[in-house]
């Protein structure tokens, strides 16, 4: 990590680097990223790390990532997104204003009530058919402006899948007998190469009809705010364009896959099926298991990556390393569909 991160992360639990008035701050992070909770904003700073499908290495790359994210997001949720802001430096330290030097920027959001999170509400057996008819809405009205990709050999055609594919098993190799078994491994290898050998005239065909599309890309329960009945959607994809540029079938199967993850089936089953009466696109259908396999992978494969992450502590690790397994056996039970 750089030299400023310590320096950085010390800053950021003090209320004076802020502009507003601060009476607690609580951090949150993921593998790529921390978020510092001040009431009533929260401020999203990028890790400076180097995955292969992404690179937050430099200050200039982490700028450009968060006008990209700001920029996607506002079509989702513009209530949440408020601007990206520079952290200066100068001798009376680090402040979200002032003069100095930039060293480093985050996204300022709106602080919504971490109670009212989609994951946490399904825990309590809160969420109901009235705010998947909500998600529905608000993804297809999303999926109506956003970019399609409609040549043979765009992003997110099966050439594009395949790549996402090879990629997983090449970074998951090192956690073969930590996350995943070999079996497991190479059954799910085995499986997803024959389904897309299989139907290259179904993924081309899906392209050519305007399909594939800049989707959210990570579209699960943890990334949607239900509050007073009002729906918000925020953290979608914008560090790569070959995982935000999926079939509408791939961002559809991750919610899916979370429900089902979360044992709310029967809300998978009715978002799929409010979906297509929606959209009108049945022939998803065939794709959903392919796609619920391809996210419980990569979900597997993420959140295995904490186990080296020299931020998180090691009781963290060892949970993130027992979540991961679950999402492991989770997609080889999808496979087993197709």
């Amino acid at each position: 990590m750089p030299a400023h991160v310590e320096e950085m992360l010390e800053a950021m639990q003090k209320p004076g680097t802020y502009d507003e008035r601060v009476d607690a701050i609580s951090m949150v992070q993921t593998h790529i990223s921390w978020v510092f909770l001040t009431g009533s904003f929260a401020y999203k700073i990028k890790k400076p790390v180097n995955f292969g499908f992404l690179d937050f290495t430099t200050l200039e790359k982490r700028k450009r990532f968060c006008d990209m994210e700001l920029e996607i997001n506002s079509m989702f949720s513009p209530e949440i997104y408020l601007g990206v802001v520079p952290l200066k430096k100068s001798g009376s330290g680090l402040r979200f204003s002032g003069t100095g030097e930039t060293i480093e920027y985050a996204i300022k959001m709106r602080q919504l009530p971490q109670e009212g999170l989609m994951n946490r509400l399904l825990d309590r057996n809160e969420i109901k058919t009235d705010v998947i008819d909500k998600i529905v809405a608000k993804l297809a009205d999303f999926y109506s402006k956003t970019h399609t990709y409609t040549k043979k050999d765009a992003t997110g055609s099966l050439a594009t899948v395949a790549f996402n594919w090879k990629e997983n098993f090449e970074q998951t190799l090192p956690f073969v007998g930590k996350t995943i078994n070999q079996e497991t491994f190479d059954s799910l290898k085995k499986k997803t190469e024959t389904f897309m050998a299989d139907n290259e005239r179904l993924f081309a065909r899906r392209v050519r009809n305007g399909n594939v599309k800049w989707c959210h890309g990570d579209l699960h329960s943890g990334n949607i705010f239900v509050i007073n009945g009002d729906v918000y959607i925020f953290d979608a994809i914008e560090f790569n364009e070959r995982f935000a540029c999926s079939d509408v079938a791939s961002d559809i199967a991750f919610l899916c896959m979370d429900l089902d993850f979360r044992h709310r089936s029967y809300l998978s089953d009715y978002f799929i099926k409010k979906y297509i009466e929606e959209s009108g696109d049945s022939e998803m259908q065939r794709l959903l298991d392919f796609y619920k396999c391809y996210r419980a992978y990569v979900r597997g494969k993420v959140i295995g990556f904490r186990i080296n992450d020299p931020h998180i502590p090691e009781k963290e690790k060892q949970e993130a390393a027992g979540t991961a397994r679950l999402y492991f056996q989770l997609a080889l039970q999808y496979a087993k569909n197709f």
